[in-house]
C-alpha cells in the first residue's frame, strides 16, 4: 500500500507502455512537447470532462471523475464513468447516494484516434478501473475506449492477464520515479511519431551508445591479448 503522498498519475502507464524513455523525460524530467496527435487528444479530453454530469433512463453518467488508488500507488481522472442500473444483487453492482436502486459502474475513455496494435489504452482503462474498485468495494468486469476516428465504443474485459500487465507497469513506473533515472534511448519505428523525438533524439543517442559499446568491447579484447 501506497500513501497519499507517493501517488502517480495514471496517464504515465501509457507513456511507459510506450516507451520507459518518454515516460522518464515527462515525469523525471519534466519535458513535454506538443504536436498535432496530442493537442487533438488534449481537446478531445477536455470537452468530454466539460460536459457535466446527467441523468438518463437507467444510467447515471459522471464526467471527469476523480480516481485513486493506494495499492497501485495511482491517481487520476475518467473521462466518463457510466454507472448503469441493474438488478439488486447483481453482480458489480453498488448503490448511490441519493438515487434508488442499485448500479454498477463502467468506465469510458475517449480516445481521439483508432484501436492501437499493443494494449496501452486497454491497460489505462484497465487502471482505471481498478481504482473504481477500491473506491466502491465492487469488482468490474468491462469498461469501453471510444475512438474519435470510428466513433465507435471498443469494449474492453478486465481479465487477470491484463489486470496483472497493468499492476506490473504501475510496479515498475515506482521504481523508475524512486531511482530518478530517465532511461537510455533505443530507437524504434514507434519513436518516429512521438512527440518528444526533438529531445530525446533516440537516432544519435543509440549512435553513440553502439559506438560506446563497441570501443569498450575493443579495448577489453586488447587487454585480453596483451
Amino acid at each position: 500500500m501506497y500513501s497519499e503522498d507517493d501517488l502517480l498519475p495514471l496517464s504515465g502507464l501509457q507513456h511507459l507502455h510506450f516507451c520507459e524513455r518518454q515516460w522518464g523525460l515527462i515525469h523525471i524530467e519534466q519535458q513535454w512537447e506538443e504536436n498535432r496527435l496530442t493537442a487533438e487528444g488534449r481537446v478531445l479530453h477536455e470537452r468530454v470532462h466539460d460536459g457535466g454530469s446527467e441523468g438518463r433512463p437507467g444510467v447515471v453518467i459522471a464526467r471527469g471523475l476523480h480516481l485513486y488508488s493506494l495499492r497501485l500507488g495511482l491517481t487520476g481522472q475518467a473521462d466518463v464513468v457510466e454507472f448503469q442500473e441493474v438488478e439488486a444483487g447483481a453482480e458489480g453492482a453498488m448503490q448511490l447516494p441519493g438515487r434508488a436502486g442499485w448500479w454498477r459502474p463502467f468506465p469510458v475513455e475517449y480516445k481521439r484516434g483508432k484501436p492501437k496494435a499493443d494494449s496501452c489504452d486497454e491497460v489505462q482503462l484497465c487502471a482505471q478501473a481498478m481504482c473504481l474498485e477500491e473506491t466502491f468495494g465492487v469488482e468490474i468486469e468491462c469498461g469501453a475506449l471510444f475512438y474519435g476516428t470510428s466513433r465507435r465504443r471498443t469494449e474492453v474485459r478486465f481479465d487477470g492477464e491484463l489486470r496483472r500487465r497493468t499492476e506490473e507497469l504501475a510496479r515498475r513506473m515506482h521504481e523508475l520515479y524512486t531511482a530518478g533515472v530517465t532511461p537510455s534511448a533505443v530507437y524504434a519505428k514507434k519513436c518516429d511519431r512521438c512527440s518528444l523525438y526533438g529531445r530525446c533524439l533516440p537516432r544519435a543517442i543509440s549512435k553513440r551508445a553502439s559506438v560506446k559499446r563497441y570501443m569498450s568491447r575493443a579495448l577489453r579484447s586488447e587487454d585480453v591479448e596483451t
